[in-house]
């Protein structure tokens, strides 16, 4: 898991809430911790995707405390060789499903304005731009929008 965090924050610097450098310093152990947390319940989730002894993808997915049937998804990720293979719905999927099982029927997520690519790739796996914009949680230049669907 470390090292596919390491090469998300590489490859997607904008998209996350931490840096490669603060990644990077933090121990396996706390990796270890952060997948044992999050492997069970339904207040937070990772789904991994490991086609044969590396990990490929990743996505989470959050309970929205304020919005008691929506389920937030954070952290996704597809390495460039698998992106458009279906991996990334086969992720999103997972989420849904776990999110619909938690009794939370909506999904939404947060993408950087500008970043197009990750825009269309979700509008095709149908969520829907809001038309809500939010200053990003960590550069204040940059804004987000948020997308939702039916989980």
């Amino acid at each position: 898991m470390r090292a596919l965090r390491l090469e998300m924050l590489a490859d997607s610097p904008l998209a996350f809430l931490e840096t490669v450098a603060e990644a990077a310093a933090r121990p396996h152990a706390d990796y270890a911790a952060r997948v044992a947390a999050v492997s069970r319940g339904d207040a937070t989730a990772q789904f991994v995707a490991d086609p044969g002894g590396r990990l490929v993808g990743h996505a989470g997915g959050t309970v929205a405390p304020e919005e008691p049937g929506l389920t937030l998804i954070y952290a996704v990720y597809v390495t460039p060789a698998w992106r458009g293979s279906g991996l990334l719905g086969a992720l999103v999927d997972e989420v849904a499903a776990w999110s619909r099982a938690c009794g939370r029927p909506e999904l939404m997520m947060e993408v950087v304005v500008g970043n197009d690519r990750a825009y269309r790739a979700y509008q095709k796996l149908g969520f829907v731009d809001t038309g809500i914009r939010v200053p990003h949680p960590t550069i204040p230049a940059l804004n987000e929008l948020q997308m939702r669907r039916a989980a």
